[in-house]
């Protein structure tokens, strides 16, 4: 069986690209590699992301921080997958992807962005987190050898849109 190389993109890296790619690496082990990246990365990972990980019993070693530059240069993986999972990513005039991957927007909230006590800030990250992780199952779930990239489009955008009526609560 193939192994799938999927890169989750934001702004700063340090949240939502993060969270989704930790659950990806947890859960899609074999089949999935998850790489985050920002356009304009912060340098550090969210300490609210590691501990909503971490809690969750997902490793948090190797992650950090990374401009997407990284992933469009020689040598880099090649991605089959590209994911924004914020608005301003998916607004962005994003590198050429080597290889022609897949993209499809999951936009989430920025939990970093929260205001409030340190566990309403704690809920965004799981509001977050929950939605990504949900997004990133239905993802684990499709029969990917058996579809053609315009129904494997349709079907990422599809997942792109679950969730979104936990935001209009």
């Amino acid at each position: 069986m193939k192994e799938f190389n999927v890169l989750f993109l934001c702004t700063g890296n340090s949240a939502r690209s993060i969270l989704a790619e930790a659950y990806l690496n947890a859960r899609g082990r074999g089949r999935f590699t998850g790489y985050s990246a920002g356009s304009h990365p912060t340098g550090k990972v969210n300490p609210l992301a590691l501990e909503i990980l971490e809690k969750n019993r997902i490793d948090t070693s190797n992650l950090r921080s990374k401009t997407w530059d990284e992933f469009a240069r020689p040598g880099a993986p090649r991605m089959q997958f590209v994911f924004t999972v914020c608005d301003q990513a998916a607004g962005e005039v994003c590198p050429v992807w080597p290889g022609q991957p897949v993209t499809a927007h999951w936009g989430v909230d920025d939990p970093a962005r929260a205001s409030g006590s340190v566990d309403e800030k704690r809920q965004a990250f799981l509001r977050a987190f929950s939605v990504l992780s949900t997004r990133v199952n239905l993802l684990l779930n499709l029969p990917l050898e058996k579809l053609d990239r315009l129904v494997l489009k349709t079907r990422l955008d599809e997942i792109g849109r679950s969730g979104a009526e936990e935001k209009a609560r």
